[in-house]
């Protein structure tokens, strides 16, 4: 199997791209960047790529035993890349959403959005747990199907460099073409946002497409019709490390532990803001309520920047969505 990661060879790159798009914001957009946020993003990236050395081993173990009952032998010709390509980029799509509709998956998850900037060092938060909760496991359809491990990890890694440069403000919309097919940084900046409008859509790692056929697409408005507030639900409020990285796995088993029997594994299945007696809000919810009032032609008014959002939490007072 090659012992290539495209990843590595990039993230000189990604260094460099940081560096220009501070610079870019200290004239144009001052409070892109923000000195402690943006350490804590670096912390996040290396931590994750130590979880990955360490943890990674045994998704590849599961990948290899798998490949021993494939259905074909794909080999690596010319022609499977692309299809392997596109394939995985499908992969991402479900488990990216599956990472945002089930808590389990969303504990590890919540870690890329915890920040309330949007910049490039922002695709650098990515999770220290994301092993733990085997969500590799949605590639097994390739591996089986025939796709060589090895072949579905690079192309894994390419997407992730894809996705690194659409965490920008700096660019507002690529051409027509580009932006209907592609994931742009308009379409991700969607993505990250708190707005009502805007939560829980555009899953895409490259393909947009996806979104568009899964009815799980929302274009981004102007900014001067309506801001975007990026971070969760219930902000951090907290430049802690630890605490940014675990804070809900800390408060999914709290509500495990306090859940009547009936309702402990749905605190770990269901939904990010679901409860038992009605107390919180899921993204569907906030969404309806918001879709109700502008019906009724009333409007929440816009927090000020960095300030938490004006409607109710998703999340308990130790629990972040």
């Amino acid at each position: 199997m090659p012992d290539f990661d495209p990843v590595s060879y990039a993230i000189p790159a990604f260094v460099a791209l940081v560096l220009i798009e501070m610079l870019w914001a200290r004239w144009r957009s001052p409070q892109a960047y923000e000195p402690k946020d943006t350490l804590v993003s670096l912390l996040f990236g290396l931590g994750s790529t130590i979880a990955g050395l360490l943890l990674g081993g045994f998704a590849l173990a599961v990948f290899i035993a798998a490949y021993e009952f494939r259905l074909f032998t794909i080999g690596w010709e010319w022609w499977a890349w692309p299809v392997c390509f596109v394939l995985d980029d499908l992969k991402y799509y479900w488990v990216h959403r599956f990472g945002h509709r089930s808590r389990w998956f969303w504990a590890s998850h919540v870690n890329h959005h915890s920040s309330q900037h949007y910049n490039l060092s922002t695709a650098l938060r990515q999770t220290w747990t994301g092993a733990f909760t085997l969500g590799f496991a949605f590639a097994l359809p390739l591996v089986l199907l025939g796709f060589h491990p090895g072949m579905i990890a690079i192309c894994g890694g390419f997407n992730l460099i894809y996705q690194f440069w659409i965490h920008t403000e700096a660019i507002d919309r690529m051409p027509r073409w580009f932006e209907a097919v592609m994931n742009t940084p308009s379409h991700h900046r969607v993505h990250h946002a708190t707005n009502p409008r805007y939560l829980d859509r555009n899953y895409a790692g490259v393909f947009i497409v996806w979104d568009r056929m899964f009815g799980t697409f929302e274009p981004e408005r102007p900014r001067e019709e309506e801001p975007i507030r990026y971070g969760i639900v219930k902000q951090l409020g907290s430049f802690n490390l630890l605490w940014a990285v675990f804070h809900e796995w800390v408060g999914m088993l709290g509500d495990i532990w306090r859940a009547p029997w009936k309702h402990k594994l749905s605190y770990l299945l269901r939904e990010p803001g679901w409860s038992h007696d009605g107390s919180r809000e899921t993204s569907d919810m906030i969404r309806a309520r918001w879709q109700e009032q502008q019906a009724h032609g009333t409007q929440e008014p816009v927090p000020p920047e960095g300030a938490p959002p004006a409607q109710k939490p998703i999340a308990g007072p130790r629990r972040a969505a």
